[in-house]
Parts: C-alpha cells; structure tokens; sequence
C-alpha cells in the first residue's frame, strides 16, 4: 500500500474488510461529520473510521488515552477518603427507598 492511497483503505485491507450500517438522527451529529469531511477533502465513510478509531483506542495518533472512550473518569478512581465515599452512600440511600404509594 503506497502512502498515497485513502487513509481508509490503508485501514481495511481485502481481508479484513467489513461493512457497518450507522442510522443517526442527529442532524447535528450528521453535520459536524459532513464539515470535517467537507473540511479535510476526505469522504464521510473516512471520517466516521477516523472517529471510531480514535474513540475506540485503535488510533495511535491520539494524544493520550483522555480520548479515549471510557476513560473520561478514570482520574477520579480510588481518589475519595473513607469519609467521602460514606457520605455520597449516605446520600444515595435516599433513592434506593421504593415508595409504595408510587406503585399502586
């Protein structure tokens, strides 16, 4: 594969080709990856490879892994004192209480 060719066909190979359906309706959504493809001269089936990539960890051009999906909490993990974590227990137990008046 030359460094010329689609930065999406440098992704799948014959091989590994697979094809995915997406059915969005955010117009929103559907318009920010138009811009981009519109902006970067790439089509819009690239750009979609190029996000999912990047969400999914698999594009080692991405700055650290905060990109990533699932990781946006990670530097909260193990941070609270015992204290904290029983006062948010404390306040959760409140919405664990079912009201019986709600389910007649």
């Amino acid at each position: 594969m030359s460094h010329n060719e689609p930065y999406e066909s440098r992704l799948c190979s014959e091989e590994t080709h697979v094809q995915l359906t997406l059915r969005c309706n955010e117009r929103a959504l559907e318009q920010r990856l138009r811009d981009v493809a519109r902006e970067e001269g790439i089509s819009l089936n690239q750009v979609a490879i190029r996000l999912l990539r990047r969400g999914a960890g698999l594009d080692s051009s991405s700055p650290s892994r905060q990109d990533h999906i699932g990781t946006r909490l990670d530097h909260l993990a193990g941070t609270w004192t015992a204290r904290q974590a029983q006062e948010v227990e404390d306040a959760l137990r409140l919405f664990e209480a079912i009201d019986e008046e709600l389910w007649r």
